[in-house]
């Protein structure tokens, strides 16, 4: 997926380097994601990074679910980042979870208590908080410390038979208080949780701590490069160390910077909090970030790959525009999308002089050569947008006016006559009259415009549902905005257009064609449209109108 001309990242190179030495045959990459929540375009960044790594370099991802922690994991999760990573275009060669490795994780904390390398502590999880010290003090050892292999054994096992309550005892790696990296003072390894697992049921009452589960798993795995975000860098220590007192495989692990997106938020938490809150309608609302959620707005995976390549990888965090990620999409929705003309705000227009109903050809996609041309029937009666009137027209405005002329799209030229009003004064209809020999393809009238708007037949035509989607937040850096991150919150991220009126060809629309509305953006079939009532979702617009409006 990543371009070969492009130069190498740090990554790529610290590969290259491991397979021209010698050190690898070929490389094991894997994409580890908890169950917790769908996943959002941070996740994107690492699909596209571990399975394009595999791609690039002779090698294969693994999908490994890190599912230690039964409390906050449902299946419903592990399937929608089976379907996500599919869609993306990725393909993993094997799916592990952390809890097929339960027994053999067991069986290493056994074998580091034999090296009396781990204890169980009896203490409260505030007091072994407080015997950590701070990163400018020291720790206090536990009075618990020093217990027997014998003892240490008897009391792990004791806490696997279900004999302690939660949050009674704790298994830690016996370390070094004193060490300047504070996960490394005698960090907890396996804690007590009576929970039901949604894959060993209730099998296990403990379960490994995330540290202790995810460098063994990879070593178990034989996983070459297992590559983190920048938070997991003081886990390192922890992950060597374990490997080292093990005498396992040497996975090692490497670091790369998250690429946070403006106008939003990407943690998993937050977002859980909009879901439960009601702030949006659920995980796949399309002004989530979630992969989800761009699905089901109409982005195409090939622009989120895209965008990932674009945005590269890095050492340094750095908030990504999301106008970038737009721009990838307005490129390959412009390819491939099927253009359509819908009117979002009618006002009707009677073509005085047209005597008989006319078909007329209008192109599906002017950037396809092979899209071929459709059939629309253009009638006496059409429709035209508000917008494209006005009754007393500005200096340069090039659109319908009373004695002004103005091109329908793929018809005829038209002039308006005559407004018609109600005894209230509103406009309720203009009556126009075609120009002789002006129709699209075959103009010989020698009249010219300067505009060509869109319309839609009175006849023959469909009402659709219009969601225009906005940016969910109003603050550019959501996360460092002062105050609860909900008060920031863009009251206009969707405005529902209820009655447009569209061409009668959006009857056969369908979620595997994406469409340009003539004139107003691109847009996608939502999923919960039905034969009587389509909803149409707007995936992004013609063009950058956002960062226009906020200069």
């Amino acid at each position: 997926m990543m371009s070969e001309e492009k130069s190498l990242n740090f990554i790529e190179e610290i590969i290259e380097n491991d397979l021209s030495s010698g050190k690898y045959s070929s490389i094991v990459t894997r994409f580890p994601p908890e169950p917790n929540g769908y996943l959002h375009m941070g996740h994107a960044s690492s699909i596209c990074l571990n399975f394009g790594l595999t791609q690039k370099f002779q090698g294969y991802t693994n999908l490994r679910f890190d599912d230690t922690n039964p409390v906050t994991e449902e299946t419903e999760y592990v399937d929608s980042i089976k379907e996500d990573i599919k869609w993306l275009g990725f393909t993993w060669k094997n799916e592990y979870y952390a809890s097929d490795y339960f027994d053999k994780l067991f069986q290493y904390a056994v074998a580091l208590i034999n090296k009396d390398l781990a204890y169980v502590d009896d203490n409260t999880a505030e007091q072994i908080a407080i015997e950590k010290g701070t990163p400018t003090k020291v720790g206090i050892d536990s009075k618990y410390r020093n217990r027997s292999v014998a003892e240490n054994l008897q009391l792990f096992n004791d806490m696997k038979a279900g004999k302690y309550a939660d949050g009674e005892k704790v298994l830690r790696a016996k370390i070094d208080m004193a060490a300047t990296n504070m996960l490394m003072r005698d960090p907890i390894i396996y804690r007590i949780k009576h929970a039901h697992h949604h894959r060993t049921g209730d099998k296990w009452c403990i379960y490994p701590m995330y540290d202790f589960a995810h460098g063994q798993s990879d070593s178990i795995e034989n996983i070459t490069h297992s590559i983190c975000t920048l938070e997991f860098i003081p886990h390192r220590e922890l992950y060597d160390w374990l490997i080292e007192k093990l005498e396992i495989y040497p996975s090692h692990q490497y670091e790369f910077a998250r690429r946070n997106l403006n106008y939003t938020v990407m943690s998993k938490r937050k977002l859980l909090r909009l879901v439960n809150e009601g702030f949006v309608t659920g995980w796949d609302d399309p002004r989530m970030p979630t992969i989800s959620a761009m699905r089901r707005r109409g982005y195409l995976p090939q622009s989120i790959r895209e965008f990932c390549s674009r945005i590269g990888i890095a050492k340094r965090e750095n908030i990504v525009d999301i106008g970038l990620l737009e721009f990838c999409v307005r490129e390959d929705l412009n390819k491939v999308s099927l253009r359509r003309m819908v009117v979002f705000d009618p006002i009707k227009v009677t073509i005085t002089n047209l005597a008989a109903d006319e078909i007329v050809h209008i192109e599906n996609n002017p950037e396809d050569e092979n899209g071929g041309n459709r059939e629309v029937l253009f009638t006496k009666e059409i429709y035209i947008e508000q917008e494209d009137f006005m009754e007393v027209p500005q200096k340069k405005y090039f659109r319908l006016a009373p004695g002004q002329m103005v091109r329908l799209k793929g018809a005829y030229i038209i002039q308006c006559d005559e407004v018609v009003k109600d005894t209230a004064g509103n406009i309720t209809e203009l009556k126009c009259s075609y120009i002789a020999n002006s129709k699209s393809g075959s103009d010989t009238s020698g009249v010219a415009v300067k505009s060509t708007i869109h319309w839609v037949s009175a006849k023959e035509n469909v009402n659709v549902q219009i969601n225009l989607y906005d940016r969910l937040f109003k603050v550019e850096d959501v996360d460092g905005a002062e105050g609860e991150f909900q008060n920031h919150m863009n009251s206009d991220s969707l405005q529902i257009v209820s009655n447009a009126i569209a061409e009668k060809a959006l009857t056969k629309a369908n979620l595997q064609e994406r469409y340009q509305f003539l004139r107003k953006g691109y847009f996608f079939l939502d999923k919960d449209s039905t034969a009587d009532k389509l909803i149409f979702n707007r995936t992004v617009t013609l063009k950058d109108t956002w960062a226009k409006a906020n200069k």
